[in-house]
This record gives C-alpha cells, sequence and structure tokens, in this order.
C-alpha cells in the first residue's frame, strides 16, 4: 500500500502568510490606494492571527511573559498605529490588535480558571460572561475589529481542535462574524446574467484553508524568527505611515 504524505503547514508558515496579507492589507489603506486585491486578500490575515493567539496561549511556556511581550508590543505599536489611521501621534478613538488580542487573552485566561474547578455550571456561567464582557470591552476600549475581533479568537478557543464539530463551529461561527456583524463593503459581480453580491470581508473566510491545514508543528523557531514576529507589526506600520508622509 503506497504511502500518501498529509498535507501540512507549520506555524511559522502561517505567521509568514499573516504578515504577508496584514502587510497587502495596510498598502492598500496607506501608500496603493484603489487597489481592491490587495484589501481582498487581506482579509485573510485577522483569522490566522487570532488562531495563533490561541495557539500561543496553551504552547507559551510562561503565560506571564506572553501577555507581558503582547503588552509591551502593543504600547510600542500605539504610535505607529495612530500615524497610519489618524495620521498624528495621539488617536484614541482606534486602539492597535494588540490591545484586542490581550482582551481575548484575558477572557481566555478566566474561562481556563473555569474549567480547572470542573463544575459544569461553572463553566457555563463563564463562558456566557465572557461573551458579554467581549462585547463590553470591545467597543468600550475601541480596539481594532472592536468585539468581533475578540469573538474571532474565543471562536478558535471555544472550537479548539480537530473534530468536525470543531471545523464546523469554526466556519459558522467566522461566517456570522464576517457576514453579519463585519459586513460592510461589497461587490456586485454579473456571472452568466446573474448579479451576485460578494461580500469583501467574506475573503476571511479563506483563512479556515491554512488554519485547518496546522496540526500542531511548529517550524523553524528560534529568538531571532520570534523577534521577527513581533517586531514586524509595529515596524511595518512606522514604514508605512513615514513613506505615506514623503
Amino acid at each position: 500500500m503506497k504511502y500518501e504524505k498529509k498535507i501540512e503547514i507549520s506555524s511559522m508558515t502561517l505567521h509568514i502568510l499573516a504578515m504577508v496579507f496584514m502587510l497587502c492589507d495596510h498598502l492598500w489603506a496607506t501608500v496603493i490606494p484603489g487597489n481592491d486585491w490587495l484589501t481582498d486578500i487581506g482579509r485573510i490575515a485577522f483569522p490566522i492571527f487570532a488562531f495563533m493567539i490561541v495557539e500561543g496561549y496553551f504552547h507559551t511556556r510562561s503565560l506571564k511573559k506572553y501577555v507581558g511581550r503582547l503588552l509591551v508590543f502593543a504600547i510600542i505599536s500605539e504610535i505607529p498605529f495612530n500615524l497610519v489611521m489618524g495620521s498624528s501621534l495621539f488617536y484614541p478613538l482606534h486602539q492597535n490588535v494588540l490591545w484586542t488580542f490581550l482582551i481575548a487573552v484575558f477572557l481566555i485566561w478566566l474561562n481556563e480558571l473555569a474549567r480547572k474547578k470542573g463544575k459544569l455550571w461553572l463553566l457555563i456561567v463563564t463562558g456566557i460572561g465572557t461573551l458579554c464582557l467581549a462585547f463590553v470591552l470591545g467597543l468600550v476600549t475601541f480596539v481594532d475589529y472592536h468585539y468581533a475581533g475578540v469573538l474571532t479568537v474565543l471562536v478558535f478557543y471555544f472550537f479548539r481542535g480537530r473534530k468536525w464539530w470543531h471545523f464546523v463551529g469554526q466556519l459558522v461561527c467566522l461566517y456570522y462574524i464576517n457576514m453579519e456583524i463585519l459586513s460592510g463593503f461589497y461587490y456586485e459581480v454579473d456571472v452568466f446574467g446573474h448579479t451576485v453580491t460578494i461580500v469583501r470581508q467574506a475573503f476571511a473566510l479563506l483563512a479556515l484553508l491554512p488554519i485547518w491545514l496546522y496540526r500542531g508543528k511548529q517550524g523553524p523557531y528560534n529568538k531571532v524568527i520570534k523577534n521577527v514576529y513581533y517586531w514586524f507589526y509595529p515596524v511595518h506600520l512606522l514604514v508605512l505611515a513615514l513613506v505615506r508622509m514623503l
């Protein structure tokens, strides 16, 4: 019987894909406006990052250090993000995506505390409370993707695994988040004489393809690679902001 190797991608590949897609989206938003295909494929980035945040939570050797790094880079990224989003050093109406992830990590931590108690009623109450907190905190803090971003991370937490119902849960929830909550801009395409509406945010669902091909393999990883993962976000934002100013 011939052995067939399963197609799978590593954590490193997911990070690279997410960074490339994010760069495309931010290029469209800053120095190459009008090329809508850049932001279309850019929609794929956020769900991948959200998925990797959950994986990072469960694979980190120190949760305190993991949260600390996210916090430090959220602060570092604030000025570059403000320059891109508001063209100023101070822009309180929109916070960078690392704050979104910090809120989500906090809510995951609350659920993990409840899970360790081993009481079903506590898990249910905490789960409901988590969804309420995700909505409130996502709105009042003005974080990127607001509560929809926090919920996206939580989808990958609550449906973490490789059973069929995990995949269905991820697909259904991401469909609702992107097609109902974040729907926004859409295209009208003529197909065989019929007008078909394509919601731009629907491209985010394509992120599930590389995510489902991930089976826990880390790939190459060292201190340099880890620094690239964290520094890419603030550095590329700063570079794009400066280029736009020229």
